[in-house]
């Protein structure tokens, strides 16, 4: 039977596969924490008060990348290329999604909006993050190679995604609510067309690696686009909703770290 949990446990089981699905999961992090760094370190001097979250929200993406480097070093495994056509991050700010690495690279301060935008980015992208991750718990909690990786990073997701409610909700207060609800939005409808089109290709290179049976990826890529579809009629409006969350300040103390997975 096809199913969430045999999918991924085809993955894991081929160390190739393995080596790509944490290539592609490093890079992502990687980036993610060097964005967060850079944005911390360029807050207008209005909302300094962000910088040590921002930069706890770094470091833990900075830490998940090192999660799954580690986890291919303990198979004796290296990085491997990640296809530009896989890398979710680049693609989302090829569509104007986010804040662009070129402003991030200069020494100028950010405005008020940009920091509005990365929140809101953040918020849409931590929603897709949380849920993946909230799965592979579900499925692999207590797998012994990825268990303890796993609790560990999902625990982290849903504090960025409780960080991301709240601040947004703070601002939406300050009289940046429709400002706020037009940039989720757009990115809520970006992203989903983003991930289908990342999850289609991580699928193909997966089917190639594993030698699928055309069937099975026929079947996979149609399961794909369902979602996409669901997605793009309702699904998206989970993106763009601000509740405030249980954990309250959840990114207000320093990061936790991973002496583990060093």
């Amino acid at each position: 039977m096809l199913s969430a949990r045999s999918l991924f446990q085809e993955i894991i089981d081929n160390d190739d596969s393995f080596r790509l699905f944490c290539s592609i999961a490093a890079s992502g992090e990687a980036q993610g924490g060097w964005e967060n760094g850079r944005i911390a370190e360029l807050l207008p001097a209005s909302m300094r008060e962000l910088a040590p979250k921002v930069t706890r929200h770094g470091a833990d993406e900075d830490k998940h990348g090192r999660i799954f480097q580690a986890l291919m070093h303990k198979r004796g495994l290296t990085p491997t290329e990640v296809p530009v056509e896989t890398d979710y991050t680049a693609l989302l700010e090829r569509r104007g999604i986010g804040l662009a690495h070129d402003k991030l690279r200069r020494d100028e301060p950010l405005a008020e909006l940009d920091i509005i935008t990365y929140l809101a980015h953040s918020r849409v992208t931590e929603e897709r993050a949380a849920g993946q991750m909230e799965m592979l718990t579900r499925h692999f909690g207590d797998h012994p190679e990825l268990g303890k990786a796993v609790r560990m990073i999902s625990h982290d997701e849903d504090n960025h995604l409780a960080y991301c409610h709240e601040e947004l909700l703070r601002l939406a207060r300050a009289g940046h609510g429709r400002t706020i609800q037009r940039i989720l939005r757009e990115c809520a409808h970006a992203e989903i067309v983003v991930y289908r089109d990342v999850s289609l290709a991580v699928m193909a290179h997966m089917g190639r690696i594993l030698k699928w049976p055309a069937v099975k990826s026929v079947v996979l890529a149609a399961g794909i686009r369902a979602v996409y579809g669901y997605e793009r009629l309702a699904g998206w409006r989970r993106m763009v909703s601000l509740r405030m969350p249980e954990r309250r300040n959840a990114l207000g103390g320093p990061a936790t770290s991973a002496p583990e997975f060093a």
